[in-house]
């Protein structure tokens, strides 16, 4: 299949994100199914220059039906809706809502079953291999000798802390080094602590002004220290990626797929 003839949908077409879709999947050549909002009414403002009017729906079984694959950033309180509508309709995810739940994320994994569902906390590529390289090095640097901290900034409207990127560093450098994440991490510290405990895996957390969002991998020794950062200038990075997963989905089958999958890295 050409992928430039995929029909694209939008959920949440009015939001930050969606309204850059608009334009990258215009850029893309790619065909611009329909929208999702809450009252059913495309904001005209902001990318209607370059992408032109699609139909808008309230509900994503309404949308789903109108599309191929289906680019969702919206709010994690609709991840499991949205999971059996677009399983119902046969249309492929890109999912990059972050902070889901353990169900929210079971809602995803069964969706994956039936459908092809895309799934990052950053559609950026140079975060995915940044990703990447995280596992790699914590293989490399183990926790006994070196410690690893994650420091992330994001805008102040972010309402999740750490950030989905910055879990998924986690993650990979608890993937690297065997152990589980959820077992190891540290996100706040205050007071008498105490010394620090081999293994863990430390987040410090920044928030201000409109910074899209910064990222910092930093392994200290007691004789060196390795960082490695990642800082995105627009948002259009995220919406540009997104776009192109969704592309690259409607030519796979059911399964659940990252971008690595994507970017051809696995």
């Amino acid at each position: 299949m050409d992928t430039k003839t995929v029909r694209i949908g939008i959920a949440g077409i009015n939001g930050r994100v969606g309204r850059l879709l608009r334009e990258e999947v215009a850029a893309a050549g790619a065909i611009l199914a329909g929208g999702s909002t809450r009252n059913g009414v495309m904001d005209p403002a902001g990318g209607d220059t370059i992408a032109p009017p699609c139909p808008v729906f309230t509900s994503m079984a309404d949308l789903a039906q109108v599309c191929d694959v289906v680019i969702d950033f919206t709010n994690v309180a609709t991840v499991r809706a949205h999971a059996q509508a677009l399983t119902q309709a046969g249309t492929a995810w890109v999912l990059g809502t972050t902070g889901l739940g353990d169900e929210d994320q079971a809602a995803v994994e069964q969706a994956a079953r039936r459908i092809a569902v895309v799934q990052a906390a950053n559609f950026s590529p140079g975060v995915t291999l940044m990703t990447r390289l995280a596992r790699q090095m914590a293989a490399a640097l183990p926790g006994g000798e070196y410690d690893a901290e994650i420091l992330e900034m994001h805008h102040r409207q972010k309402v999740d802390a750490p950030s989905g990127t910055a879990l998924a560093i986690g993650n990979a450098v608890a993937d690297g080094r065997g152990i589980v994440l959820k077992d190891h991490i540290e996100t706040a510290r205050d007071g008498h602590t105490g010394p620090r405990a081999d293994d863990t895996i430390g987040f410090a957390v920044l928030r201000g002004g409109q910074v899209v969002g910064e990222h910092s991998l930093i392994f200290t020794s007691a004789n060196e220290q390795l960082s490695l950062t990642h800082r995105s200038f627009n948002r259009r990075i995220y919406a540009t990626g997104a776009v192109r997963a969704a592309q690259w989905s409607r030519t796979r089958g059911a399964g659940l797929y990252s971008m690595d999958n994507v970017l051809g890295l696995e």
